[in-house]
């Protein structure tokens, strides 16, 4: 049986010749030659590894691959937010919470792995932008593309027969040449770029054109839609501004919370922070010189609908600020979601409460403590968590814990609730404790936490001395002359946080800029024009043009219907059931 064999053509078309193989297929003579490709050598290979990397592609995949990889930041406590989260996190979770934070889970947006992805990012994006604006530049620097010789093959079409007064026409139209400058004048005014082009001397000796032409006076060609690609590099170099400043921001920036006490005040000095969460290149010097003091808090809570009775309205703090010690203090007001600029950090009002003024004496009658003690209100009436600490007390150190209900109202068990959050009849529920607190040896606590292990119990409810319960003004007698402790008053409290961020309003400007090139980049549409201007046999302007787009646009069709309109407009058009 004979082998069927296949024809084989070269390039340019000629018919190779046949070559003769054998029974297995490989030439006859030979042996099978195995194709070795070349080596790409280190510079190969290094071109190769640029080349992927400044890839569209490749840098989309990097920005979804940044944004998986803050997922972790989020579902796990992170040390510069709260070291003591992570901690504890650590400690309920044996094995896992040490393998999670050798592997930097718990520092996800200062972690190798993280930094990584985020400089790849930023090296791809700058080789993509790079060599798509200087390709950019060049087509835009680029006359438009060359006439067409046959406009009625393009998407959109239309020709114009003008009127001239030398065919017997009732109007004079204008000539070959100034139709075809009203022609240029009329894409220019469309946004067009243009240019005039000549007719060569082969179309101008024509006399046989289409459409029974003597001869082309020139044509046009038009372009526009470049800020489109514009608007997509613009995008694209916002989106490396918005990585910089982002980055700046989270080395230079700080963050820091404080309680105020109503009539006390702060000065923003690193000391007197209750927590603060530096950038890594942060300096003490950074700070601004302000000091702000809480003079008045009011809480306006729903008082008239049934369903939402007490829920809170609104809250304004009343403070005085001061810029730098010369500066002059400023009364001003701090509300939720309206913070204060004070030399460029910002101060936001994040949350209140009430502040029980205590005072505790120890067994030898002195006082061991006294002033305002911060409770944590634990539901939407108010009812706060209360913890007292008084180190410094003898012969026993001392602790308390309970609550502060701020309208207390008994409900028949021998218990109290609060049912209104505003201060209508506050009252101390306390246990007490005695013994080492464990703040002698230094290590951090809890202010809102008593660790109760090792203390010996003074009062609670299962001991015969019973719990603690004290009205504004009075006093309780601790057992075993322990001392006592007195509930003074009340006073409001805010929590403040204080931001300063160098690049914020860098972001904001790049945010801002990104979002336009995108504007432009997905409404603009990439568009060409041409326009042919002929004479006919009768002497009269023949003037073709076409229209084409660059991808998909269905707006082409209202261009066509545009551009005719303002033809017929500035010239007198003849009719086509007009004869001559």
């Amino acid at each position: 049986m004979a082998e069927k064999r296949e024809n084989t053509y070269l390039p340019d078309g000629h018919r190779d010749a046949p070559e003769a193989t054998s029974s297995t297929g490989a030439p006859a003579g030979s042996s099978r030659a195995e194709v070795t490709p070349p080596a790409l050598g280190v510079k190969g290979m290094l071109r190769w590894a640029w080349t992927q990397l400044t890839s569209m592609r490749t840098a989309l995949m990097l920005l979804l691959l940044l944004a998986v990889a803050a997922v972790p930041g989020s579902l796990f406590p992170q040390r510069v937010q709260d070291p003591f989260s992570v901690d504890a996190w650590i400690e309920d979770n044996p094995g896992v919470g040490e393998v999670l934070d050798f592997l930097q889970f718990f520092d996800v947006y200062s972690s190798v792995w993280f930094s990584a992805i985020y400089l790849l990012l930023f090296i791809s994006l700058i080789g993509c932008i790079l060599p798509r604006t200087k390709k950019h530049w060049q087509l835009m620097t680029s006359p438009p593309p060359r006439t067409p010789r046959r406009l009625e093959r393009l998407p959109e079409f239309g020709a114009l027969e003008l009127q001239s007064a030398a065919a017997g026409d009732a109007e004079d139209g204008p000539n070959a040449q100034q139709a075809l400058q009203d022609a240029a004048g009329i894409l220019k005014a469309r946004r067009y770029r243009v240019e005039i082009r000549e007719a060569s001397a082969a179309e101008g000796a024509d006399t046989t054109g289409a459409g029974g032409s003597t001869g082309s006076a020139g044509s046009v060609g038009a372009e526009r839609g470049y800020l489109k690609e514009s608007g997509n590099l613009v995008f694209h170099v916002a989106l490396v501004g918005v990585l910089i400043c982002v980055a700046a921001g989270s080395m230079f920036s700080y963050r820091g919370q404080k309680i105020l006490v109503e009539d006390e005040g702060f000065v923003n000095a690193l000391v007197a922070y209750d927590s603060f969460h530096p950038g890594a290149y942060f300096s003490e010097d950074q700070l601004q010189p302000f000091s702000v003091q809480l003079d008045d808090f009011e809480r306006v809570f729903d008082r008239e609908s049934a369903t939402s009775f007490g829920q809170p309205l609104d809250f304004t703090a009343d403070v005085t600020t001061q810029l730098g010690p010369d500066g002059e203090p400023q009364s001003e007001e701090l509300k939720v979601n309206q913070p204060l600029t004070l030399d460029d950090a910002r101060v936001f009002l994040v949350g209140n409460g009430y502040a029980p003024e205590i005072t505790v004496r120890d067994g030898e009658g002195d006082v061991a403590f006294s002033g305002p003690v911060v409770t944590r209100p634990d539901d939407e009436v108010y009812t706060s968590m209360a913890v007292i600490k008084a180190p410094d007390a003898q012969p026993e150190q001392l602790g308390f814990v309970g609550l502060l209900l701020p309208t207390a109202q008994d409900t028949g068990e021998g218990l109290a609730v609060s049912v209104d959050p505003e201060l209508g009849n506050p009252q101390l529920q306390l246990n007490s404790y005695y013994g080492d607190l464990g703040l002698d040896a230094g290590n951090p606590q809890n202010v809102y936490v008593l660790d109760t292990e090792g203390l010996e119990v003074l009062n609670s409810r299962d001991e015969e001395a019973g719990g603690i319960v004290l009205s504004e003004g009075e006093t309780y007698e601790l057992p075993e002359g322990m001392g006592s402790i007195s509930f003074d008053g009340v006073r409001d409290y805010v929590a403040i946080d204080v931001h300063y961020n160098p690049a914020q309003q860098g972001v904001l400007f790049f945010a801002l800029t990104a979002l336009t090139g995108l504007i432009l980049s997905l409404f603009l549409r990439r568009r060409r024009a041409w326009v042919t201007v002929e004479t006919t046999p009768a002497g009269r302007t023949l003037v073709r043009y076409g229209l084409l787009a660059r991808g998909e646009d269905f707006r082409l069709r209202d261009e066509n219907i545009a551009l005719r309109a303002q033809f017929e407009k500035k010239w007198p058009v003849r009719a086509p059931e007009e004869d001559s």
